[in-house]
């Protein structure tokens, strides 16, 4: 089941590479809230993902969360793939939003394959423009954006990733993702539960009204 969900998911590349892959990957799968990357950490394998979501996100000295991008199926982190190339420690943090299959790769093999296979070079290629772009949201949202206009944000890029319509967390956590404080966000959810906009019980946004 392994093998085909993985062919599946990267039936793009060459079919020697998917090979490849299967033969030096370690299969490995992370509950919701797991790491699977921490900062300062040294990479030895870069995580390809098969099914799931994961959440990467930058902390502060204070322990505050900016929430960077999300990675789902047939995506690979950027990040990771920086740190590999330049043998640096994790700059970014990578948490499992749900459920998470992924296939680890040995850092070695990525410039092999950058050098051997151009599917695999324009795979990467395009994660970095891909993530790049991404990042240059981020800036201009926390430059140009109010906060409520923010915490919209964040509902709708959610669901252009995921397809989902609610979120199951505290406030706190989307304070931390969102470099601000509980009662701040607390604040603006009651505002739009006010508007009409939202619905919430405990633990629980329905953001459904917003898309």
């Amino acid at each position: 089941m392994f093998e085909e969900n993985l062919l599946n998911t990267f039936q793009f590349l060459e079919p020697e590479l998917q090979k490849e892959i299967l033969e030096t990957g370690r299969y490995k799968t992370f509950e919701m809230g797991e790491n699977l990357i921490r900062e300062g950490q040294y990479i030895s394998g870069f995580p390809l993902v098969i099914k799931g979501l994961i959440r990467v996100t930058k902390k502060n000295p204070e322990g505050n969360e900016l929430l960077l991008y999300y990675l789902k199926e047939n995506e690979v982190c950027a990040m990771s793939l920086t740190c590999c190339m330049t043998r640096q420690v994790s700059q970014v943090n990578a948490v499992a939003e749900e459920p998470v299959q992924v296939i680890i790769l040995p850092v070695e093999y990525l410039d092999i394959w950058m050098n051997k296979y151009p599917l695999w070079k324009q795979f990467v290629m395009q994660t970095f423009q891909n993530r790049f772009r991404e990042l240059i949201d981020v800036v201009e949202a926390i430059a140009f954006m109010k906060l409520d206009e923010r915490l919209i944000r964040f509902f709708e890029e959610r669901f252009s990733k995921t397809g989902l319509r609610t979120y199951e967390g505290t406030h706190l956590d989307l304070a931390l993702q969102l470099n601000s404080s509980r009662e701040v966000i607390s604040r603006l959810l009651k505002k739009l539960e006010n508007q009409g906009k939202i619905k919430m019980n405990r633990n629980f946004v329905d953001y459904s009204r917003l898309l």
